[in-house]
């Protein structure tokens, strides 16, 4: 797939996580309000605890329960996943999905997933990630919790495999501090992995880090989403609803397109530099032959005579005819 490379608009990818909370109704619901809103992808999460981790690991303030619990209780099987992935499909909405254990992998690329994407916990798992590789599909790695050694040897090892896979910038807080987030970081991603696309994955509650990244470079956009209506598991306080994704794709959109490196004049600008834009006047009557001087020349609007950045040139030129005081100097009237 070409997916990840040469990619012109930005990607969009609405996170559903687990805020479906087990009801395939509320995530055909999610798919369907991130159509609406505009996005490219939207992203579900496969979980196997026990395939994934301990019963008892260690908890984040962002959990109130036990994370395995949690997902015991809420997860999607791969049937579910299936059935997902074709209502997408309908919906002419990409599907994506995180598997966090190697059989989740498996069972994704079993039903046909054609992208993966991996978050930052597991970004540095050599094993699981050499396995997914062999899938030979493209992967988009979130890169939270790495310093940029460990940024630097994902990359070089990822890449013996292949070049279709693209890094998302990400501060995994839930949710961030804002001094945490350290935008600017994408530019040196960008500098530094110019062969691949960089993007954010953004843990905030608020759609404006987001819109700074874009600006920044990110060509990929990954926000947390929730329903109205529910919204108290752990992803609660990184989410934002749906009629924020909706504004945060329009505002992509007008950063998009007010990006650019070229400063000249442009037609539309013309009416307004007539008028704003100043010429060279005169402030007192000015007689044939007599000298222009900083007494009787200064600038005024409108643009319609001789640029005032040539105040300084016309110091000490004649004048080859009499001239009115508030009249603009024309070239024409130098000698």
């Amino acid at each position: 797939m070409k997916i990840l490379k040469n990619i012109k608009k930005t990607i969009v990818i609405a996170e559903a996580c687990e805020n479906h909370f087990g009801k395939i109704s509320n995530a055909i619901k999610m798919i369907d309000f991130a159509k609406k809103s505009g996005a490219d992808y939207i992203k579900f999460q496969h979980h196997i605890p026990n395939e994934e981790m301990l019963k008892k690991v260690p908890r984040s303030k962002n959990f109130s329960i036990s994370l395995y619990n949690f997902l015991k209780k809420y997860s999607f099987k791969i049937e579910d996943h299936k059935i997902l992935m074709s209502y997408c499909k309908k919906k002419k909405i990409k599907y994506l999905c995180t598997p966090f254990n190697l059989k989740a992998a498996q069972e994704l690329n079993n039903i046909g997933l054609d992208m993966f994407k991996i978050g930052s916990g597991e970004f540095n798992d050599l094993p699981m990630i050499s396995e997914i590789l062999k899938f030979n599909k493209p992967i988009i790695f979130s890169t939270g919790m790495s310093n940029p050694m460990e940024i630097k040897k994902m990359y070089d090892f990822i890449k013996k495999k292949t070049s279709n896979f693209a890094f998302l910038n990400c501060t995994s807080e839930y949710p961030p501090l804002n001094k945490d987030l350290n935008l600017s970081y994408i530019k040196v991603l960008k500098k530094k992995f110019q062969d691949i696309v960089i993007g954010h994955s953004d843990h905030t509650n608020n759609i404006y880090s987001s819109i700074v990244a874009v600006a920044f470079g990110a060509k990929i956009i990954e926000k947390h989403v929730n329903l109205d209506n529910l919204n108290f598991g752990p992803d609660k306080d990184v989410s934002i609803t749906f009629a924020q994704l909706s504004e945060l794709i329009k505002a992509i959109k007008i950063v998009e397109e007010s990006i650019g490196y070229e400063k000249k004049l442009y037609k539309n600008e013309m009416p307004i530099f007539k008028w704003a834009r100043r010429s060279i006047v005169s402030i007192q009557d000015i007689n044939k032959g007599e000298k222009l001087t900083e007494k009787n020349i200064f600038s005024k609007r409108p643009a319609l005579g001789i640029p005032s950045y040539n105040y300084y040139k016309l110091l000490g030129k004649k004048v080859n005819k009499n001239i009115k005081n508030n009249s603009i100097i024309k070239y024409k009237d130098i000698i």
